[in-house]
């Protein structure tokens, strides 16, 4: 299995996560009249869940720079060819 096939199964696997994490079930867990620091327990959950998902997606994909070297492609060669 290819790098970029493997990706594509991890950032299919977030998608999944991020429909159940904000599916009907899981979020009535956290529909309370609970406050954290005056802030509604929801509200953390779904910035919460939020950030994880980001976090997660950044972590798959890496840097530009990183999967330009996996194909042997750098910013050098390209700036080599087009002079």
């Amino acid at each position: 299995m290819t790098s970029l096939a493997v990706k594509a199964r991890r950032l299919i696997g977030i998608f999944l996560l991020g429909v159940v994490l904000f599916n009907y079930p899981v979020l009535s867990l956290f529909d309370r009249e609970i406050f954290l620091s005056g802030i509604p327990i929801l509200y953390l959950y779904l910035f919460g869940v939020w950030a994880l998902l980001i976090l997660l997606t950044a972590m798959v994909t890496g840097s530009r720079r990183s999967g330009l070297r996996e194909q042997g492609m750098d910013e050098r060669s390209e700036t080599s060819t087009k002079d």
